[in-house]
C-alpha cells in the first residue's frame, strides 16, 4: 500500500507542477458563481434550482469528466512516450501498483475538487434561497430543499406484452402482416393498450392506488406532495383544463374532495394532499374527475406521483455528489485503459469516442425498439430493414445493456426535484459503475500495462 500511496503522492505531484488542480479548481468555481449571475431565473423556487443545482452541477461534472479523461490519458501515456515510467519501473514495484496508484490518484484528486465545488454550490443555495420572496422560499424548502421519498401505482410491462400479443395475433387471422414490419404493428398495439390504461374520457374518473410501504409507519400528520402530469390532444379556450381529486377512502373520516384546479397540460403540477388520508395498510387512493369535453391523457411513467419527506436536503447532495464521484472514478479507469496500450493523442481520441457512444445511446434504443438501423418508410410508418441487422441490433443491445449500469442514475434530476437519493442507490451505483465496469477497465489496463514493452526506444531518427 506504501508503494501504491507514493505513485498516487506523484500523480498529485504532477498535477499541482503543471498548475492543473488550480485552473481545474479556479474554473469549477468560476461556472459555480458565474452561471448563476449570467443566466437569470424567473424568480420562482424551481426556476433559482433550475439554474443553481441543474446547470452548475452540469457544468461541475462536465468540466471535471473531461479533465479526469485528460489527466488519465496524459499522465500515464506520457511517462511511457517521455520515458519517465522507466525510472519507476526499475524500482521494486509492481507495474499494477504502477497502474492503481496512478488511479488512486487521479481519484482522490477529483474527490478533493467535487468536494470544494460541492461545497460551493450549497453555499450559494442556501444564501441566495433567502434572497427569493417568502412565498417561494416555502415552497423551496417543501419542494426542493427536501428530500423526498416516491410511489407511484405499480406498472407491470408483462401485462403490457400479454394483451399485445393477443391484440396482434386476432389482427394477423384478419389482415396477415409481413414478416419485416411485425416489429412495427407490434410496437403501434402495445402504445394503443398503454393509452387505454392511461386515458380519461370526458365525465369519467381514473382511480390510483399507491401503496407507500414501509413510509406509511413515520408519515401520520405529515402532508404528502402529489405531482401529476397529463396530456391532451386538443386545446382549450383558457389554456387550462379542471381537475378534481377525490383522496382517501370514500365514505370514512379519511377522504377529502378538492376544489375545481385549473391546469396546463404538458407541465408538471405539484400540490399538498392533507396528512393521514392512507388506509391501514399504508394505500393511498387517488381519484381524478374528468369535467371537460375532451379526454386527458395520464402517462404511466410519470403521470401520477406520491412524494413524501424522508430526510435532509444536505445528506441528500452528498450523496448525489457521491454518484458523481463515481462517474469520475469510471472515467479514470477508462482513460488509464486507454493510455496502457495506445499514445496519448490515441487514447484520448479513444476514451472521447466511448463517451460519444454513451451520448448516443438514444439513437442505439430507437434502433434497438423498432429492431432496424435502416431508415423506415415515414408515410407507410414501417421500418427498413437490412442485412447488417442481424449483427448490429444485437451488438447494440449488448452497448445499451453496458451503458444502462451507468445512465440509470440521475442524481442531478433527483436534486432538483427534491427527490431522495437513497444509500442504497449510491451503494448500487458505487457496485456497477466503480466496481464491476470499473473493475473491467482496471483488469484489461493493468494486463495491457503488464505486456507492453517499456525499454523500447521512443522518438528516436
Amino acid at each position: 500500500m506504501q508503494r501504491i500511496l507514493a505513485i498516487a503522492w506523484l500523480t498529485w505531484k504532477a498535477a499541482l507542477r503543471f498548475k492543473l488542480f488550480l485552473v481545474i479548481a479556479a474554473l469549477l468555481i468560476l461556472a459555480v458563481v458565474g452561471l448563476p449571475l449570467v443566466i437569470k431565473d424567473d424568480g420562482t423556487a424551481q426556476g433559482f434550482t433550475q439554474i443553481i443545482l441543474t446547470y452548475t452541477l452540469s457544468a461541475i461534472t462536465t468540466l471535471l469528466g473531461l479533465s479526469t479523461l485528460w489527466l488519465a490519458c496524459g499522465t500515464l501515456a506520457r511517462d511511457i512516450e517521455e520515458c519517465q515510467i522507466q525510472v519507476v519501473a526499475t524500482k521494486p514495484i509492481a507495474r499494477w501498483q504502477i497502474w492503481v496508484g496512478k488511479w488512486l490518484g487521479i481519484v482522490s484528486l477529483n474527490a478533493a475538487l467535487l468536494a470544494i465545488s460541492g461545497a460551493c454550490v450549497f453555499g450559494l443555495l442556501q444564501w441566495r434561497a433567502t434572497k427569493l420572496p417568502v412565498a417561494e422560499q416555502k415552497n423551496l424548502r417543501e419542494q426542493i430543499l427536501v428530500s423526498r421519498g416516491s410511489a407511484k401505482e405499480p406498472v407491470n410491462p408483462a401485462d403490457i406484452e400479454t394483451v399485445t400479443e393477443q391484440v396482434f395475433q386476432e389482427r394477423l387471422k384478419s389482415s396477415p402482416v409481413e414478416k419485416v414490419d411485425e416489429n412495427e404493428v407490434k410496437k403501434m398495439i402495445r402504445e394503443q393498450v398503454k393509452a387505454e390504461s392511461q386515458l380519461v374520457p370526458p365525465s369519467y374518473q381514473r382511480t390510483w392506488r399507491i401503496d407507500l410501504g414501509s413510509a406509511k409507519n413515520y408519515l401520520h400528520g405529515k402532508p404528502l406532495q402529489l405531482r401529476v402530469k397529463f396530456n391532451s390532444a386538443q386545446k382549450s379556450a383558457s389554456g387550462t383544463f379542471t381537475a378534481i381529486w377525490l383522496m382517501g377512502v370514500e365514505g370514512t373520516p379519511q377522504f377529502r374532495q378538492s376544489v375545481p384546479m385549473s391546469l396546463e397540460p404538458d407541465k408538471f403540477h405539484e400540490f399538498e394532499i392533507p396528512p393521514d388520508l392512507f388506509d391501514a395498510n399504508g394505500l393511498l387512493t387517488i381519484t381524478f374527475v374528468n369535467q371537460n369535453p375532451t379526454a386527458l391523457l395520464f402517462p404511466l411513467e410519470d403521470g401520477m406521483e406520491v412524494l413524501y419527506p424522508e430526510g435532509s436536503f444536505g445528506l441528500n447532495f452528498a450523496r448525489g455528489l457521491g454518484i458523481i464521484f463515481c462517474w469520475m472514478a469510471l472515467l479514470a479507469a477508462l482513460g488509464l485503459a486507454a493510455a496502457s496500450l495506445l499514445s496519448f493523442p490515441v487514447a484520448t481520441f479513444f476514451a472521447l469516442a466511448m463517451l460519444l457512444v454513451v451520448f448516443s445511446s438514444g439513437t442505439l434504443a430507437e434502433s434497438v425498439a423498432s429492431g432496424s438501423v435502416a431508415a423506415g418508410n415515414e408515410e407507410k410508418g414501417l421500418s427498413g430493414h437490412s442485412v447488417a441487422d442481424v449483427v448490429l441490433i444485437p451488438a447494440f443491445k449488448g452497448v445499451l445493456t453496458v451503458v444502462s449500469l451507468v445512465r440509470n442514475f440521475s442524481p442531478i434530476d433527483a436534486l432538483s426535484s427534491g427527490r431522495c437519493i437513497t444509500w442504497g442507490e449510491l451503494g448500487l451505483a458505487f457496485a456497477q459503475i466503480v466496481l464491476l465496469l470499473g473493475g473491467i477497465f482496471a483488469a484489461a489496463g493493468i494486463i495491457l500495462f503488464n505486456r507492453r514493452e517499456l525499454a523500447t526506444a521512443q522518438g528516436t531518427q
